[in-house]
């Protein structure tokens, strides 16, 4: 225990040490008393606070880094003048050559090489005589300089009549270069001391361009790689170090040029893009194969990095986008944006996105059937449905859709389509079936009508089904035992649709159809390869990607299976001839507009007022006993006169099952049961709206009669 004495107030200076009475604290503590830091302890602390404060190791790495730029743009300025003054360069490039396995283009760099040195030896050997023709060639203009500037004085001094103007040109031109001598003398002194600062700072400049400095001594962005440029030696580097032997000891061979295997590196949207030829006995595939690693060395993530193959051989082309581009969103459709767009569906391309090289992606749905699948909530509902919007606004298209989801995602196609079902139930199965089945029968009929008359043109019709795969999956039968699910041949809605991919293109018939993860079972191979345009969102496997896209697109670097659930929603990698995509690639990875409900309602009004008089079916359940005369009215909506066709096909898309027998002959004796029957309009036989009208308010009058009686 130990006490402490602390004194509550200081003696004055004046007063005795024997004053009367000093008052004083006592403190008891029970602890010992804090050490004593020794002093070099302490200045030992301090300067290791100093030295690993930030601020002085940005300093001192800065310091260190502007000074081994200056050494390293010594060592880059002279290895350019070693390569300007020996055949190094040559001997490197052919090297380089031998390692890419590419002995045509080693030869041609071994002749330039030979070249250069002959012209070379040709330059030393004229300097034996270069100092006699130099002392010949002084002496001579220095003989021809005198007798001019004399020839000039004889005229002055005859112009003058002086004859001490005669030497006056040749004084002066003493006068000049005795003037040239003291400037030189004056700035002399300066320009010795002044000289090498520059030379210095043109080294500084050479070195810091090319970052002539070691790692530790750049910024911490650099050090860790955020926002690093993308540079040849980068991308040598990265296929350096990819873990393909072949690849490694070819590039260790080139040495310096190994940038040779690279072409420009061309800026590429949000990115950048570039050829890589790749070294004999490296195959694209090990490559493509190693696409993480790849990405990670280029200081990307593996969905940052795309490789395609081009058509030059043993060749890959890397896309590489700057960090975090592609989390970036691409901006509203133009649909939404320009309320002025049109859409032709013969010439005009659909505005359904951007490609990773930040350009419109526009996709031609001209006689092109089309398939989109992908895994669910990725967009494939909304991509599927902005292509049909821009078609919409061609009021020559015809839209018959089955949304096999139900959610309400097509409800803006009311008015739009002439038929809608929108359901998951087995019903909307049998419904979705018969409007396909329908289709097929309006193919027949055109290419009927195409047999007659070759010239004969029709309207395109777009058969879409949204969520295919519940159709493909159902397990219903209907009253003649075959299933109208499944991937026979007995299979209602397969068989349907494998039609109209056979023949429907030829008159404007199209399929379109949207649907999730793709199986044999759920997406039968024959009716995947009959889609001329296929597109996928995220997939699970690689295996499902081939289902999707095929085999080709794939094999040349296709890979939805890649993108990221969740974050990719609405990225397309598309496979089709109608989509501009760089030469030699088949696919193309495609960033949709998404295009909310409310937009895509606007979009749909503004295509109803072309469409005026368009009356949508909404298909009801078969086991309802049908109307017929209502079924024609409601046929005919708004439109003051149909021709019979016409009716009949409605009729048809409406309930297969009822009216797939119906004929002119049919519809004749329905009109003439109620007091109508058609009539001829410019030589064709139409039904008039108002005709089916005054049939059904008689038809209705004469059962009110019947029944008060």
């Amino acid at each position: 225990m130990t006490e402490n004495v602390v004194p509550l107030h200081k003696t004055p200076k004046d007063q005795a040490a024997t004053d009367a009475t000093v008052t004083t604290l006592t403190v008891v503590s029970d602890t010992q008393a804090a050490p004593v830091i020794p002093l070099w302890v302490r200045s030992g602390r301090a300067v290791k606070r100093l030295v690993t404060d930030d601020r002085t190791t940005t300093t001192a790495r800065a310091v260190a880094r502007h000074t081994l730029y200056v050494v390293g743009g010594t060592r880059v300025v002279s290895r350019r003048v070693w390569d300007s003054r020996t055949s190094a360069r040559y001997e490197r490039y052919m090297r380089a050559a031998e390692a890419a396995g590419n002995l045509e283009l080693a030869a041609e760099w071994e002749e330039r090489g030979q070249r250069f040195r002959d012209a070379r030896h040709r330059r030393r050997m004229d300097l034996l005589t270069s100092p006699i023709d130099a002392a010949k060639g002084a002496a001579a203009g220095v003989g021809i300089g005198v007798g001019g500037l004399l020839a000039l004085g004889i005229a002055l001094a005859v112009a003058t009549e002086d004859a001490t103007d005669v030497v006056t040109p040749l004084m002066a031109v003493i006068k000049l270069i005795a003037l040239l001598i003291t400037i030189v003398q004056v700035i002399w002194p300066y320009a010795i001391t002044i000289g090498p600062l520059l030379a210095l700072l043109g080294l500084w400049a050479v070195g810091s361009k090319q970052q002539a400095a070691p790692a530790w001594a750049m910024p911490a962005t650099v050090r860790n790689s955020e926002g690093e440029p993308i540079t040849p030696s980068i991308v040598v580097k990265a296929l350096r170090d990819l873990g393909v032997p072949a690849l490694r000891n070819a590039i260790k061979d080139m040495g310096d040029a190994g940038a040779s295997m690279l072409g420009p590196i061309r800026i590429a949207g949000c990115g950048v893009e570039v050829d890589v030829a790749l070294p004999s006995g490296v195959a694209t595939n090990e490559v493509q194969n190693r696409r993480r690693k790849l990405a990670e060395n280029l200081t990307r993530h593996e969905h940052e990095v795309f490789i395609n193959i081009p058509q030059a051989a043993r060749t890959v082309r890397l896309w590489i986008a700057d960090s975090g581009a592609l989390d970036e969103p691409i901006g509203p459709s133009p649909l939404v944006t320009d309320d002025t767009i049109s859409a032709d569906y013969a010439k005009g391309k659909a505005p359904w996105g951007q490609d990773l090289r930040g350009d419109a992606a526009e996709l031609s749905v001209y006689q092109r059937h089309l398939l989109i699948t992908g895994r669910s909530n990725q967009g494939k509902t909304a991509s599927l449905r902005s292509l049909a919007l821009w078609l919409a606004l061609d009021r020559s298209v015809q839209f018959w859709i089955a949304d096999l989801k139900g959610v309400g995602d097509w409800s803006m196609f009311d008015g739009i389509a002439d038929v809608l079902i929108e359901g998951p139930s087995d019903d909307h199965v049998i419904q979705a079936t018969d409007m396909v089945e329908a289709a097929v029968e309006e193919m027949n009929r055109r290419i009927e009508a195409r047999h007659t008359d070759p010239s004969a043109v029709f309207p395109p019709l777009i058969v879409t089904v949204d969520e295919a795969q519940v159709a493909f999956m159902c397990p219903v039968k209907g009253e003649d035992g075959r299933p109208y699910g499944g991937a026979k041949a007995v299979s209602r809605y397969f068989m349907a649709v494998r039609k109209i991919h056979n023949q429907g293109r030829a008159v404007d018939v199209l399929m379109w159809q949207g649907t999730q993860d793709p199986t044999d079972q759920n997406l039968p191979k024959l009716v995947r390869e009959g889609a001329h345009t296929r597109a996928s969102l995220v997939l699970g496997t690689e295996q499902q990607s081939r289902m999707a896209l095929g085999d080709k697109a794939v094999d040349d670097g296709a890979a939805p299976h890649l993108l990221r659930q969740g974050l990719d929603k609405g990225t397309l990698v598309v496979a089709s001839d109608g989509i501009k995509m760089p030469a030699g690639q088949s696919s193309i990875t495609v960033r949709t507009h998404f295009i909310g409900d409310e937009p895509a309602a606007e979009i749909a009004a503004r295509a109803k007022l072309l469409r005026a008089g368009v009356t949508t079916l909404r298909v009801v359940d078969q086991a309802e006993e049908r109307d017929h005369l209502a079924d024609v009215a409601a046929v005919i909506g708004d439109t003051p006169r149909l021709r019979t066709d016409e009716v009949l096909k409605r009729l048809h898309a409406l309930d297969t099952a009822v009216y797939r027998e119906w004929n002119n002959g049919r519809l004749k004796r329905l009109l003439e049961e109620h007091g109508e029957e058609p009539k001829k309009s410019h030589g064709v036989m139409v039904v008039r709206r108002d005709d089916v009208a005054r049939a059904l308010a008689n038809r209705d009058a004469d059962g009110s009669a019947s029944a008060s009686q």
